[in-house]
């Protein structure tokens, strides 16, 4: 190959950008029109170009295609931290696995997808794309994810290397990260997905990492993924301009996306004066080249254009339905009989099937909610549906009217609409129940806000307050609905409703999934894959974190919006999420791993059995109530405290029973190596399992054990960083 072939594989297709230079859409509309991305192709060599399109909530591509009457709608699967709540790595495997097909039969060849970044703070914009605050169960989700997809014959870009945790200023800003903190949360969910999944392609991630960007850092794309983690695919950047060409491949980036002229000039430049030896561009190429045999263009797979849209609906309908959480079900309020329902709110009118930004989805429809209890048998109050049917078709003229073709990336919500308490009163008097919906949307490029984001609006705490007060007068029940991206403050108002069902954004049968809890044609088994505290302020991360929109003192040390710094400090370490909260005793609203069920189950026979390389946990798992139903089993383990500090309890393993029947059961195992007890050892640059009693306390989440074991390990192993141990 000539150094312009060799350059050109490296440096992505780049004719035509987006005003801001982020996302290519040029000569990958030959191809697949709207994917994200294409590499270069070789015609001499007969090198085929290969097409990378947008994730992780189905695969990102134009609808609508020049000269062609045809659509090309795409699934809208739920979003990730839905999958999460599912607790389920079996029906990720097979969501995804639907996923696949799709990337597949619409001819691309990499999804860019999952995200594993964690939920270090409640406001991060993009926390939808992410799986939880948990490093273990990000990373179980995330290797459930890629097998699914790649068996399907096409490949999958782990994303974003690493430490990419907030979106304000996410393309500059410097994340100063501890190593033990590094290593045992941000790092973790990359190393379980990369060991247990082998995803094709990693892709390193927009900010820097304690002083270097990542895409140009050594020890982290080749050091630690490479020589530790014994990845052996490709890596690329995200979607960044040209920065220091030389610098990237050097630190082990294989390919430059979307590409620049620049890029290419500097590659070929650099060669000929001796900047970048050919040994370092020949290796990236050669893992290129690796990349592309494998794929379905390669393959010359003839794709159809026609996936099983039908078939797929199918799929995230039930997968949607069990990634929602019951947070509250006073009396047995849910499920509903067959009843009149005054539905309130414009989201259940207009249901949010995922994020927004590169992670939304081009789909046929969305589920509506209103539409999916009139097909289960509920009757509807006909003024109610009228006012807000009428109202949606204004609000969504308006609106996009007001924001224009930026209104198109954003899918802003429309505002809550205003509705009297006399006409409140009335639908109390005529049905039987009333639901509350609650949307929230983000996306990436920006975080949320906490007022009128985090926290409920105004009008939202009113029109709950007025519902409230209308249909307990009169003996009836009130359910809310959270049709949200990411955690919501509802210690203040969770008292006012007889039950609240976290739907998150459950793809596009949101409205038939949120239906099919509450009509009890699912029973509900989700589980929270991050913590609901009490305040947005509560979570030890926010004193660095880039609080906009809140008061003026919660502006925080080192990030004032008015100053130039450009980082943040991740001084709680490795106290993020329920390791905090459970550790400090800090109140919250609901605990890591919560989620009610409409039956009750029981714990017993727990014990633990040692083996060569660690223990098995075994349980069994009774419904010992009238309703067949799914149980979430969480293991955490308390440590013991030697010379370093350990959190109260980490989740270690978790599995999901299958439908047990009133009455029936299920004996559980959960397998534990004694590498995943270690914690990193920054003196020693290695893992440690202290030798010591370990507590295993099996749990229906992390303040609720049944059971609580003892391990005892004889004397401390190391591990070197490739998992052997010396």
């Amino acid at each position: 190959m000539t150094l312009e072939e060799k350059v050109s594989l490296i440096v992505g297709q780049h004719d035509k950008y987006t005003p801001t230079g982020e996302t290519m859409i040029g000569s990958q509309e030959k191809i697949v029109p709207g994917a994200a991305g294409i590499s270069n192709g070789v015609a001499r060599l007969r090198i085929p170009p290969t097409v990378l399109t947008d994730g992780p909530a189905g695969v990102r591509i134009s609808e609508k295609r020049a000269n062609d009457n045809s659509t090309y709608y795409a699934t809208g699967f739920p979003i990730a931290t839905a999958m999460a709540s599912t607790w389920n790595t079996e029906l990720i495997y097979e969501t995804t696995k639907a996923m696949g097909n799709e990337t597949l039969e619409y001819g691309c060849d990499i999804i860019l997808a999952p995200g594993s970044n964690i939920h270090r703070h409640p406001l991060c914009g993009r926390n939808f794309e992410y799986f939880s605050e948990d490093p273990f169960l990000s990373g179980k989700m995330a290797a459930a994810y890629i097998k699914g997809v790649q068996s399907e014959g096409v490949g999958t870009s782990l994303k974003h290397f690493a430490a990419n945790n907030q979106e304000t200023l996410r393309m500059y800003n410097d994340s100063r990260v501890d190593e033990r903190t590094l290593r045992e949360i941000y790092l973790k969910p990359f190393e379980i997905a990369i060991r247990e999944a082998k995803p094709w392609t990693v892709m390193s991630s927009y900010n820097k990492l304690n002083g270097t960007y990542t895409q140009y850092s050594h020890r982290l794309l080749t050091e630690i993924l490479r020589n530790e983690w014994g990845f052996n695919g490709l890596v690329m950047t995200d979607w960044t301009g040209t920065r220091n060409t030389i610098q990237q491949i050097i630190a082990g980036n294989d390919m430059l996306q979307p590409g620049t002229d620049q890029e290419e000039k500097d590659l070929i430049e650099g060669a000929k004066n001796g900047k970048i030896s050919m040994n370092v561009i020949d290796q990236a190429v050669r893992r290129i080249l690796q990349y592309i045999i494998k794929t379905p263009r390669y393959k010359g797979y003839a794709f159809s254009n026609k996936p099983d849209l039908k078939g797929h609906a199918t799929m995230v309908r039930h997968c949607g339905s069990e990634g929602i959480v019951l947070l509250k079900n006073d009396d047995k309020t849910l499920p509903l009989k067959k009843s009149t329902v005054a539905l309130f709110g414009i989201t259940s009118y207009d249901m949010i099937a995922g994020g927004t930004g590169s992670g939304d989805v081009h789909k046929a429809y969305i589920s509506q909610l209103s539409d999916a209890l009139e097909a289960q048998g509920f009757t509807l109050s006909p003024i109610l549906k009228k006012l807000y049917t009428t109202y949606k078709a204004y609000a969504k003229t308006d609106r996009l009217a007001e924001l224009g073709a930026d209104g198109l990336w954003r899918k802003p919500l429309l505002d809550e609409m205003q509705v009297s308490m006399a006409t409140i009163e009335r639908q109390a008097d005529s049905t039987d129940v009333a639901i509350l919906t609650i949307g929230r949307n983000a996306g990436e490029s920006a975080d949320r806000k906490i007022e009128d984001d985090f926290n409920l609006t105004a009008q939202e705490q009113q029109l709950l307050a007025n519902i409230c007060k209308a249909y307990h007068l009169k003996g009836k029940p009130v359910i809310v609905i959270l049709n949200t991206s990411g955690v919501m403050e509802t210690a203040s108002w969770k008292s006012l409703p007889d039950a609240i069902l976290l739907a998150w954004q459950p793809g596009q049968e949101a409205g038939n999934s949120v239906a099919d809890i509450l009509s009890g044609a699912v029973c509900p088994s989700g589980k929270l894959p991050t913590t609901f505290p009490n305040s947005c302020t509560d979570p030890l991360s926010a004193r660095n974190f880039p609080l906009f929109g809140g008061d003026e003192k919660m502006q925080i040390r080192d990030w004032d919006p008015r100053s130039t710094i450009e980082y943040t400090n991740y001084d709680e370490g490795i106290y993020v999420g329920y390791r905090y909260f459970q550790t400090y005793h800090k109140a919250v609203s609901y605990p890591f791993g919560y989620g009610l069920s409409y039956t009750k189950f029981s714990y017993s026979n727990g014990k633990v059995k040692k083996t060569p390389n660690g223990l098995i946990v075994t349980v069994t798992v009774k419904n010992t109530g009238t309703t067949a139903g799914k149980e979430v089993v969480q293991l955490y383990v308390s440590a013991p405290q030697n010379d370093m500090k350990k959190p109260e309890s980490e989740l270690k393993a978790f599995a999901k029973t299958k439908t047990l029947r009133p009455g029936e059961q299920e004996n559980i195992s959960m397998v534990i190596d004694n590498y995943s007890l270690a914690s990193y050892d920054t003196n020693q640059k290695n893992w440690v399992t202290a030798k010591g009693d370990y507590l295993l306390k099996i749990s229906s989440d992390v303040d609720t054990p049944h059971t609580i074991l003892k391990y005892h390990m004889p004397k401390t192993e190391y591990y070197q960083n490739n998992f052997n141990k010396k």
